[in-house]
């Protein structure tokens, strides 16, 4: 059984934060074994002054679709200030963090570099690292396994919101640990907590913790969806449907003019570990294509262990780029604040792999070109692993 941060915080690590006044980044997954939320568990301890609240990416309450904008609000429980870390400011501003001894993080992520939430945490860092004020991980376990590593640095030049530092795709690591390389690699140096887990092996899946699942956001409602977003999520870069507006985002993806059994054939013949490709129609409610008849695939894991989500993802964009050359496009710019790189180099975190994409390079050559970098980051992830 996994015991979380937060609930080691306001158990035994209680004294920590007894008596300080404390701000907390938070959305739904902020809860305990029992489903109670940290804000209500904090707003009832007398020896805790919980002074404002922070949200992340898709808001307070993850009600917010992709890429909206999210205002200050209040929270309608506590009367507390909700600031905004998704909008213009997304750095904490001094005004926002006055009269504050702590700040503490504790938000699911899924394991995936772009995903925002490790970047919110690591502008908090800054926040905190300027302003002299603690900063307070209460780790959680990284869903999709903290063993398995996968995919590229990001290059100095595409640095952005869904990847702050060079660190490759599929990380392997908690936010805590995130916290740690940061805080030490990249000169942060906040004050900064680390609430650790106990009971998380490196080597479970979310579904092996005994813990509740609660939607990190909107589109990932399944510990399925976390398994293939690493590479499913490339899917947004270009005018194909990544499956939202479906009831399984990231596993489904097509267009109107993508002839799903020819795609499954083509995906077929890459030989990819743990994956079934099956063709299918859909239709999204919302976003790309909505209401328009889509022929495309879904993804179906059969052995999570084996399976390769980045090598997969990348197996899609190649074989639809090469069956569909006229009808398929990169989605031009502005993406998550960035205004003149392509989607797609700021996901894959530099210009090589569209090129090699357009020009038809293979997928091993592909892969081959970032074990260098990624063989080098593996030894410096080991100094900050906390967890066996």
């Amino acid at each position: 059984m996994v015991v979380t941060g937060l609930e080691k915080l306001l158990g035994a690590e209680i004294d920590r934060i007894a008596g300080r006044t404390v701000g907390l980044i938070a959305n739904p997954t902020t809860v305990d074994r029992e489903l109670n939320h940290a804000i209500d568990r904090f707003h009832a301890r007398k020896e805790i002054e919980l002074a404002c609240l922070f949200g992340p990416e898709h808001g307070l309450r993850a009600t917010a679709q992709d890429l909206i904008e999210v205002e200050d609000d209040a929270d309608p429980v506590t009367g507390l200030p909700v600031r905004s870390l998704y909008g213009p400011t997304r750095i904490p501003t001094k005004e926002m963090l006055d009269g504050l001894d702590a700040l503490i993080f504790d938000v699911q992520d899924v394991g995936s570099r772009y995903y925002t939430y490790i970047w919110t945490m690591a502008h908090a860092m800054d926040a905190c690292a300027r302003d002299d004020i603690e900063l307070i991980v209460l780790d959680r376990p990284n869903p999709i396994d903290g063993v398995h590593v996968e995919g590229n640095l990001i290059e100095g030049s595409h640095l952005s919101f869904v990847g702050l530092y060079p660190i490759p795709n599929r990380h392997g690591m908690t936010s805590g640990e995130i916290a740690r390389l940061v805080n030490d690699e990249f000169g942060v140096h906040c004050n900064l907590t680390v609430i650790e887990m106990e009971g998380w092996n490196r080597s479970d899946w979310f579904d092996e913790t005994g813990l509740p699942w609660v939607l990190p956001s909107p589109n990932i409602p399944t510990l399925d969806t976390a398994t293939v977003y690493p590479g499913g999520c490339l899917i947004e870069g270009t005018n194909l449907s990544e499956g939202r507006g479906t009831t399984r985002p990231f596993e489904i993806m097509g267009a109107p003019w993508v002839d799903g059994e020819k795609l499954a054939r083509a995906l077929r013949e890459e030989d990819l570990p743990g994956v079934v490709f099956r063709p299918l129609c859909f239709e999204p409610t919302f976003q790309k294509f909505k209401g328009q008849l889509c022929g495309g695939i879904q993804q179906h894991v059969v052995d999570r262990n084996a399976y390769l989500p980045l090598r997969t993802g990348y197996a899609l964009l190649r074989a639809v780029r090469k069956l569909w050359p006229r009808e398929f496009a990169w989605r031009p710019p502005p993406y998550e604040y960035e205004l003149e790189r392509p989607a797609i180099e700021i996901l894959s975190g530099n210009s090589k792999i569209r090129e090699q994409i357009d020009n038809g390079v293979p997928l091993v050559e592909i892969e081959n070109a970032w074990q260098v970098d990624l063989a080098r980051f593996e030894k410096v992830r080991e100094r900050y692993l906390i967890y066996e």
